[in-house]
């Protein structure tokens, strides 16, 4: 078994970020020729191959914001934020999981980035620091407090907040554990958010502690993974655990286990008759499975 390239990563897309921030260039993209993603709210639409659908800026509310995606070759992308939306922090449904699973993977990552960004600027109309109103800018990739608005100036860029994901290894197992709104049997890498004033090693020990009673070392990075749910980078890490007693946090995780090689094995085929169900294959938790695997061939 292979270890492959995460989920959500792989974009052709140009960002151009030199055209983002020229409103006149901008403007003369907005042609017959521009390609707007079609979306319901923060969930994609699909064309009859089960791709991306797209229409074009004629599609878009009039009362919307667009942002740019960037370029397909010569091909300007955009989608749109509606007026009225409220973004959405919550986990994706499982008929999302089932359409994203079937993209190709240069789609997926542009669906993910654009789904970010719109959801970013659904839930910033108003400013962190004033509390005036925000307006899109920079091609829908930063929001500005203006000052002739009453406001302070501030200029705001879309979060992104990093999260770690990371195997614990010891004896020949690896620690895997369920929370309470993952389907019945299906078991991932522990994960949490890295806090301000730690490293990304001090925060893969610190959410085993706490998550599971473990102490770990030899933290080691593996990949990371955009997670636009709403906008994690997910720094996956293996680590080495020289005691596997258990004493977990119920609040956040309802079960947890050791497993072997083969139980891995076995679920990463989909074999009925595993322990537990693997995580989806384009979460990068699929991906340090594989590593680990690969790491024992």
């Amino acid at each position: 078994m292979t270890f492959s390239t995460p989920g959500l990563t792989g974009a052709t897309i140009e960002r151009a970020d030199q055209i983002r921030v020229d409103p006149d260039r901008l403007v003369e993209l907005m042609t017959f020729r521009a390609r707007l993603l079609k979306m319901d709210g923060l969930e994609p639409q699909f064309d009859h191959n089960g791709g991306l659908a797209w229409g074009s800026l004629a599609d878009a509310a009039e009362d919307s914001d667009l942002i740019f995606l960037g370029l397909d070759k010569d091909v300007p992308c955009f989608a749109e934020v509606r007026a009225g939306g409220t973004g959405d922090a919550g986990p994706a449904n499982p008929r999302l999981w089932q359409g994203l699973m079937a993209l190709p993977a240069e789609q997926l990552a542009l669906y993910g980035g654009a789904r970010s960004v719109v959801d970013w600027h659904m839930r910033h109309n108003f400013c962190a620091n004033c509390g005036s109103k925000t307006v899109l800018a920079k091609g829908g990739w930063a929001r500005h407090c203006l000052t002739d608005n009453g406001g302070c100036g501030a200029e705001h860029f879309p979060r992104v907040d990093p999260v770690a994901i990371m195997l614990a290894e010891h004896d020949g197992k690896v620690l895997l554990g369920r929370q309470p709104r993952f389907p019945v049997k299906r078991f991932s890498a522990l994960a949490g958010f890295i806090e301000p004033g730690e490293s990304i090693e001090e925060g893969v020990a610190r959410e085993l502690w706490e998550e599971a009673g473990i102490k770990v070392r030899d933290v080691r990075y593996v990949a990371s993974q955009p997670w636009p749910f709403p906008s994690s980078l997910m720094i996956a890490c293996t680590s080495i655990c020289d005691d596997p007693a258990l004493t977990l946090d119920t609040t956040e995780i309802e079960e947890a286990g050791w497993f072997g090689e083969t139980d891995v094995r076995a679920a990463m085929v989909g074999d009925p008759d595993a322990p537990f169900i693997a995580p989806p294959p384009f979460a990068i938790a699929y991906n340090l499975l594989e590593h680990w695997l690969s790491m024992r061939s």
